[in-house]
């Protein structure tokens, strides 16, 4: 007999994410007013994420520099103690965001102990109202500042940054390509999906279907019905293939969608429903056996701990520059680790973003087969533990000190300063 999936998650969920959960229940609720998964989850929410128990001296922030180069902007960090790290922010958000980072995010940081970092960024949310701007305009700056306060941490103390959350699992992190495309026939987009694992070895791609936000529309009409068979047929079927709707649908149209994936064996369906409707996604991943992606848009850790203590998702896709860092993304990870699912961040390309997704993917357990990757990088830099290329379908996450990888000095000297926070 061919058990729902909906039913083993039920049980995969009452026995599993111990590894994160003492026994007690959080303060005023008792056994009788919460399940045993929402107990987990309350708790991964407030416990502490970092080890930071080999750094003994205070690592105390003297100074903050925002620069850019081109069109690619850069953190310069400096302790009191004189170390100096230099970290990459999300490429085409700060962009749009560096006056947020400039004004209310860097400053708050001058004179702390990263030591005490988690504690930080609480007080940061909601400092100066902080909270108002919930979204992009605030969790990708505090990104930015997360990522360079843990490499300043990790280059104090000598240490790849993995042993900060548990240390590597995994070094060799299988990877799939993703299409972008919309817009063209299914002819020309088997022929770009062709072209764009050529050589590469990867066994998982990812194309889009639907036309974004769209309220069932296709584009062109009758492109997504056509595809789906046909990159099965094309690719065979060694080849794990995934779908992104981007919000292209309601819950009858995203169900029918997705019996079509099911019917060629399709990997996962990521966000058929407008991305703030957790309820209508939710619906569709009830009704069907495929597993549901999402979270790549999803700001808050409690709707995040809704959809998974309601088995809103099957496979749960923090962003890590999008939904705030490194820190976020594993309570994330934890929480759908408690509940039987798996993570598969999403990248919201440029800078290094590839490099963030190869160190989350080494460290966390509950990882998924395959984390995407959209190539390197045109910024200078020298990784010893790593090509950072996907070679034979796998990019090797760096384990050197921090994030792993050198940028060039030249590169840096070259850079403009935009601010300069002390």
């Amino acid at each position: 007999m061919k058990i729902h999936r909906r039913t083993f998650l039920k049980s995969v969920a009452a026995i599993s994410g111990s590894q994160w959960l003492g026994a007690s229940v959080p303060p005023g609720e008792s056994i009788a007013k919460t399940s045993v998964l929402a107990a987990k989850l309350e708790k991964i929410l407030n416990t502490p994420v970092l080890d930071l128990s080999q750094i003994a001296e205070p690592v105390i922030v003297e100074s903050i520099e925002l620069l850019l180069y081109d069109r690619t902007y850069l953190i310069k960090t400096r302790s009191k103690a004189g170390v100096e790290v230099v970290t990459v922010p999300n490429a085409l958000r700060m962009r749009e965001l560096y006056p947020m980072f400039t004004k209310r995010i860097a400053p708050f940081f001058i004179g702390k102990d990263m030591r005490f970092l988690e504690e930080h960024l609480t007080e940061l949310y909601r400092n100066s109202s902080n909270y108002k701007f919930q979204g992009l305009a605030l969790w990708v700056p505090v990104a930015a500042a997360e990522n360079a306060m843990i490499e300043l941490l990790a280059h104090t103390a000598q240490t790849p940054l993995a042993n900060f959350f548990g240390g590597q699992h995994q070094h060799d992190i299988a990877v799939y390509y993703a299409s972008g495309n919309r817009g063209n026939t299914p002819e020309a987009e088997i022929e770009h999906l062709q072209n764009l694992v050529e050589d590469s070895g990867v066994l998982a791609i990812k194309f889009r279907l639907g036309a974004r936000m769209s309220r069932n529309r296709d584009d062109p009409p009758g492109r997504t019905e056509a595809l789906i068979p046909l990159v099965r047929e094309v690719f065979g079927d060694t080849m794990t293939l995934y779908a992104d709707a981007n919000s292209s649908y309601d819950v009858q149209e995203g169900i029918r969608i997705g019996r079509m994936m099911e019917d060629h064996g399709y990997g996962f369906y990521e966000e058929p429903c407008p991305f703030d409707n957790i309820w209508e996604t939710k619906a569709v991943a009830d009704a069907l056996n495929i597993p549901v992606a999402g979270g790549e848009q999803e700001f808050s850790l409690r709707r995040f701990r809704w959809a998974i203590e309601n088995q809103g998702l099957d496979i749960v896709q923090p962003d890590l520059h999008y939904g705030g860092g490194l820190i976020r993304a594993t309570k994330v990870a934890r929480m759908a680790a408690a509940a039987g699912l798996t993570v598969v961040p999403h990248m919201s390309g440029g800078g290094l973003g590839y490099v963030d997704v190869v160190h989350y993917a080494s460290f966390t357990p509950n990882i998924g087969p395959f984390m995407e990757f959209k190539g390197n990088t045109d910024i200078p830099i020298e990784c010893d533990s790593s090509s950072l290329r996907c070679e034979n379908g796998i990019v090797r996450a760096p384990n050197g000190i921090g994030w792993g990888v050198k940028i060039d000095p030249d590169y840096i000297k070259a850079a403009e300063i935009v601010s300069k926070i002390s």
